[in-house]
């Protein structure tokens, strides 16, 4: 393959290269210890691996060719080859085609630039006709065998991509090829004989990170289950990382997180995952987070170009992304300018006649956008003329039904007037003006000092839009940000906090949308309306608004139509708190959007039962802790502490530890900024109280100095009335000296400004992996710790059995998309309930951990065992019920074994099992399995009465064993059959069989005996009872009953054996004394089946 010509130091690399060929201009290397006996022994692989680590063009190959420049020590590779076929082939290419022309150059210089232009061109000659190197279906169609035939995975686990990477087993690089696919990370590597082969599944990788030390500058750390691997690769390892990240925090939301991505495609199907498919998903996550788009969006195309500024006089150089609803553009530094067009708003699309490749946007509002140097402009016209065409008839459709009942002819009029025409339609209670205009009018005629500053806020403001516009499409720049750390002025808040988060675009896509609703949720009853009652008193109840049924009204509303719009999240504490603050200087419809773009974009897994999004970024604020304040650090024992802490700093934006007039500065910074003004704060907070926190002694000495200094900011420019002011009411003359809100906030971004939105994004991905491995590992800890006092299994042996349970669900999920199990994965249940596996699982794990699964019937006895343990037939078992039936076959005495062989062969456990396939024998299949593991009983069993039975023995302390129920004769023999089974295969099969054949024989002489006395007592009885019946009756009627006797028919009594009998006739037999009792190595089967649950699981 041709490369990319790159100098080499050959000074350095003549020990770890052999050279085969050379001639005056080009030399063909062989890398060391490859193609060599023995590998060139260790020194050989050694050489060879750290070459590859230290040499980026043997990650493609072990061959080279070089490009010399004579008397030089820097040499250019041009060309690598995985085989001495592949790398003569190019060899002999230039000998033929190159080596003559280069005689005619007169320097050394010109000789290089020809060579690095020709092998240029060579590489963008075979560009036009083949797929990138990772694109390549040959080459993807040898990796993908190569894939199977090592792991053995099942066929429809999906390759992605894969790399060739050294993996770090200790001290040792290991050469080999890293296979990344959709549920697991997998790495093979063959040298000198010695065999290494690594599968991780992604769901159990807790932490995912780049890190470098002095061997490796760059290198993959992956910890999973307790266990570190570190992987280095220098070719694409940015991608590689991003890549992997993805793919496991895509596992991670697929099986642990669910249910709030249900809407996700790729996790609905992860068969379709594909690697260009992830970095175009990548591409969009950003594209919408950094513009603010509804998550929906997705991004079409990228094109540089220059943006011209009017303001500033000035073209801003950058990027024009289009998706499929808007236009935006981002400059080289983002913070100098950005734009969002949405195309609802585009009237034309122009390109000049000019050598400027310029596209020309108009929209609404008079104004035009100059976007100059773009390739291809032409086609791109064409292309935005027809989204926009497409756009403008969709907007028209909508917007017709309501501007014609208006008579409206305005377009910039069409969402207001679709919005009134609904809210008349729905209710006349809905709010059309926010709270704080209801409650704080401005007094015009008395201006003091602080409305004064208001006003000249509100200048400041208009200035800036009469230069950069108003609107969804305004320029964005340095300005407007240092005008939104000043703090809002009040009448534009609801504006701006509509613009900046992107809730203007939900809205005014959902025309009406709000008001439906509210209509379709009024009077609903249910726990999240409950919750919303109890809580709507409590939010901002010192503020007037929330004092009267106006506000009160207006919140429940809010809140209750969210509840109905997401009833995954419905309602979470502290979104009462939000909402209010929201209501005061928002329009109660736009509170409604502002509220869905905190929840379900800015915020994402905030408001969930286990509010995974705030401990993500918790642990994403004690990262950045301990890079900024390393001291603080040092001297907390526990960063446990600042979690404390800051979790209602993040679940409500600082709203419930700073007075209200500072807070709403803090949500104008996070609706520009996002989570990174919040993370900026919480940092300035914490440096600006470092010295009183190094000085506490303990936890609550630190709380106690952060809430006094949380009471002493204050927002000296607030113009709101000081009844309202919360920072007014703390009249502690010789308190701590007062923090201004604006100069906290000035000073945050000055510290801590350079904290970028990419490292943000990339630290709660790594977080997230760490966030929830810690909340299951808390769950398995719990469910341990009941189960363990239940059974004789120690503590570790619980861990093991715990992992393959837990395994084994996931397997299901891995490959059946149909699957239902994980439906019932839900993380408010009890521990106990949270993992459920279904018969199917069942057998698969029973195959693999019973000791009697070499039985003929172990499928049927699967299935028994599962019935026995699935009491409340809901054809599902958790852990609880799963171990204590493992318990009794590992642990269980005699007489608990039998009895739990008994157990299984009568109803509600027994039922009879015949296989439709008579060439498989007496296994079953799926369907089979499932069928049999729902029915609740055969024949004419009285079910009801053996439930009740079973149900006293749970209750019952230590079990009668007299009170179990008899077995009738099939069950016995199917009982019998059983125990032939198991001691088939076993060193002492004959005398059990022996045993058991005395035993049943035993057994069946005395039903026979006990069938004789039966029938002689019954015949006693019935003679008894007809001359009783005579005495008292006339003689024909005595006569009839005489004449009609002997014609009927004698019931022949059933056989039917006590579980007693049977115990007692056993025990009499050491042989079957000693199959039951002999002990089992436990530690050894549960390590068996880890290893072999996989390849097991691809058998079936």
């Amino acid at each position: 393959m041709w490369l990319k010509p790159e100098e080499v130091l050959l000074k350095n690399a003549l020990k770890l290269w052999l050279m085969e060929r050379s001639n005056d201009y080009f030399v063909l290397q062989r890398r060391r210890g490859y193609g060599e006996e023995g590998g060139g022994g260790l020194t050989g692989l050694l050489v060879g691996t750290l070459d590859s680590v230290l040499d980026s063009t043997a990650k493609v190959a072990p061959f080279r060719i070089l490009h010399q420049t004579p008397d030089s020590q820097v040499y250019l590779s041009i060309a690598c080859g995985a085989n001495r076929e592949e790398i003569t082939k190019h060899w002999d290419w230039l000998e033929q085609n190159i080596m003559k022309t280069l005689s005619v150059f007169d320097s050394n210089e010109d000789i290089t630039n020809f060579v690095q232009g020709k092998i240029r061109g060579l590489i963008a000659e075979e560009g036009k006709h083949s797929f990138a190197k990772e694109d390549n279906p040959e080459k993807f169609r040898e990796a993908l065998l190569k894939f199977e035939k090592c792991f053995g995975l099942p066929e429809q686990e999906k390759l992605v991509t894969y790399y060739s990477c050294s993996y770090w087993k200790g001290r040792v690089p290991c050469q080999g090829w890293l296979y990344l696919s959709t549920n697991f990370l997998s790495f093979y590597s063959f040298l000198l004989g010695s065999e290494i082969k690594l599968i991780v599944s992604w769901d159990a990788v807790s932490k995912l990170e780049k890190t470098s030390n002095v061997i490796l500058t760059e290198s993959i750390h992956v910890c999973s289950q307790g266990e570190s691997h570190y992987f280095s690769m220098f070719l694409h390892i940015n991608q590689t990382y991003l890549l992997m990240e993805q793919l496991a925090n895509y596992a991670i939301k697929r099986i642990f997180d669910k249910e709030t991505f249900d809407d996700d495609p790729i996790l609905d199907d992860p068969l379709q995952i594909t690697k260009r498919g992830l970095e175009d998903r990548a591409h969009s996550e950003q594209f919408n987070a950094f513009f603010r788009l509804p998550k929906e969006e997705i991004l079409k195309e990228v094109h540089e170009c220059f943006l011209w500024v009017p303001f500033s006089h000035f073209s801003a150089h950058g990027k024009m992304c289009i998706s499929e609803n808007y236009i935006c553009f981002a400059s080289q530094d983002g913070n100098l300018c950005s734009v969002i067009i949405p195309f609802r708003e585009v009237l034309a699309i122009d390109k000049t006649n000019d050598s400027s490749k310029s596209v020309i946007i108009s929209i609404k509002g008079k104004t035009a956008f100059r976007f100059s140097e773009v390739k291809d402009f032409e086609q791109l016209v064409a292309k935005l003329t027809l989204k926009c065409g497409a756009a403008s008839t969709q907007y028209h459709a909508i917007s017709t039904e309501v501007s014609i009942s208006f008579d409206s002819t305005d377009p910039s009029d069409d969402i207001e007037v679709q919005s009134l025409t609904r809210q008349r339609e729905c209710s006349k209670t809905v709010n059309t003006e926010a709270l704080m205009t209801v409650f704080h009018p401005q007094n015009l005629e008395n201006l003091n000092s602080k409305m004064l500053k208001e006003k000249m806020k509100e200048q400041s403001w208009n200035i800036l839009f009469a230069e950069c516009g108003r609107g969804v499409s305004m320029f964005r720049t340095k300005k407007t940000q240092d005008l939104v750390i000043r703090g809002i002025p009040e009448t534009l808040r609801g504006e701006l906090w509509m613009l900046f988060s992107g809730a203007v675009n939900d809205m005014a896509a959902n025309p009406g949308y709000y008001a439906d609703v509210v209509e379709q949720s009024l009077g609903a009853c249910n726990l999240a309306t409950e919750e919303i009652e109890r809580d709507l008193r409590r939010s901002l109840p010192e503020h007037p608004a929330f004092q009267s049924d106006t506000g009160i009204s207006a919140l429940r509303r809010v809140l209750t139509a969210y509840a109905y719009r997401n009833p995954k999240i419905g309602y979470c504490q502290a979104m009462n708190i939000l909402t209010s603050v929201l209501l005061l200087y928002a329009k109660e419809e736009e509170a409604f959007w502002l509220l869905v773009a905190v929840c379900e974009r800015m915020l994402p897994d905030y408001f969930n039962r286990r509010i995974i999004g705030a401990l993500v970024d918790q642990a994403v604020f004690e990262e950045l802790i301990r890079d900024h304040l390393p001291q603080l650090t040092e001297h907390m024992t526990d960063m446990a502490f600042f979690s404390s802490v800051s979790l209602s700093w993040f679940l409500t934006l600082f709203i419930s530890v700073l007075p209200i007039e500072s807070a709403v500065n803090v949500v104008d910074c996070f609706f520009y900024d996002g989570i990174k003004a919040i993370l900026q704060l919480g940092l300035a907070i914490l440096d600006y109280n470092l010295d009183k926190l190094l000085a506490c002694k303990d936890d609550a000495e630190a709380v106690t100095a952060l809430n006094r200094f949380f009471d002493s900011v204050t927002n000296k420019d607030s113009p709101l009335p000081s009844s309202v002011q919360q920072g007014s009411n703390v009249n502690d003359e010789k308190s701590c000296i007062r923090v201004d809100i604006t100069d906290l906030i000035k000073e945050s971004n000055e510290k801590y400004g350079n904290i970028c939105c990419e490292d943000i994004y990339s630290m709660r991905c790594r977080n997230r992996l760490y966030v929830i491995q810690t909340l299951e590992e808390t769950t398995k800890q719990n469910v341990l710790r009941v189960v363990s006092q239940d059974v004789k299994l120690n503590l570790h042996e619980l861990d093991e059995l715990y992992v393959i349970f837990k395994k084994e669900l996931f397997f299901s999920y891995y490959w059946c998309l149909s699957y239902p199990v994980l439906k019932h994965h839900d993380p408010s249940l009890p521990y106990l309930e949270q993992y459920q596996i279904d018969c199917q699982q069942f057998r698969a794990l029973y195959r693999l951990l019973s000791p009697w699964a070499h039985s003929a019937n172990r499928d049927s006895l699967a299935l028994w065992t599962f019935r026995l343990l699935d009491e409340n037939s809901d054809c599902l078992i958790n852990f609880k019920e799963f171990s204590s039936a493992i318990d009794i076959m590992y642990n269980g005495s005699f007489t608990e074994k039998l009895k739990l062989l008994f157990k299984l062969h009568i109803p509600p456990a027994y039922t009879e099992v015949k296989s439709k396939d008579p060439s498989k024998g007496d296994e079953l299949s799926e369907e089979e399995l499932l069928y049999l593991s729902q029915l609740h009983g055969k024949g004419k069993v009285d079910i009801q009465a053996y439930l009740s039975q079973w149900q006293d023995e749970v209750f019952r302390k230590e079990e009668n064993i007299k009170d179990l129920p008899r077995m009738n004769q099939s069950q016995f023999i199917q009982f019998s059959k059983t125990l032939y089974n198991l001691f088939h295969g076993d060193r002492e099969e004959e005398s059990l069989y022996q045993a058991i054949a005395i035993v049943t024989s035993l057994l069946l002489r005395m039903e026979e005996v006990g069938r004789k006395l039966h029938s002689s007592t019954s015949s006693a009885k019935e003679f008894s009872g007809t001359v009783c019946a005579s005495e008292g009756t006339c003689e024909e009627k005595t006569e009839s009953s005489l004449e009609k006797a002997p014609s009927l028919p004698r019931e022949e009594p059933q056989w039917s054996f006590a579980f007693e009998q049977i115990l007692a006739s056993l025990l009499n037999e050491p042989a079957l004394v000693r199959f039951f009792e002999k002990p089992i190595d436990v530690k050894a089967k549960l390590e068996n089946a880890k290893t072999s649950q996989l390849s097991s699981r691809t058998k079936m």
